[in-house]
């Protein structure tokens, strides 16, 4: 697995988590920590989670290498 791959994974699963928080608790932990959902970095984290999501959708058309 590349660098790139891993850091989407790791962004996607804050995301997941992320939203966990919004439908279990109706909190956002990152407009909490970023200063609300309209504050710059809250949304350059939202876009990058986006965009980690898009990519992580290349592991399913990524053939697996067999180890022995």
């Amino acid at each position: 697995m590349n660098t790139l791959l891993r850091i989407a994974l790791v962004l996607v699963i804050i995301g997941a988590i992320n939203w966990g928080l919004v439908g279990f608790f109706q909190f956002d932990l990152v407009a909490a920590i970023f200063g609300g959902q309209d504050a710059i970095l809250s949304r350059i984290v939202y876009a990058l989670v986006g965009i980690s999501g898009l990519y992580a959708i290349t592991t399913f058309f990524t053939p697996e290498k067999v180890k022995m």
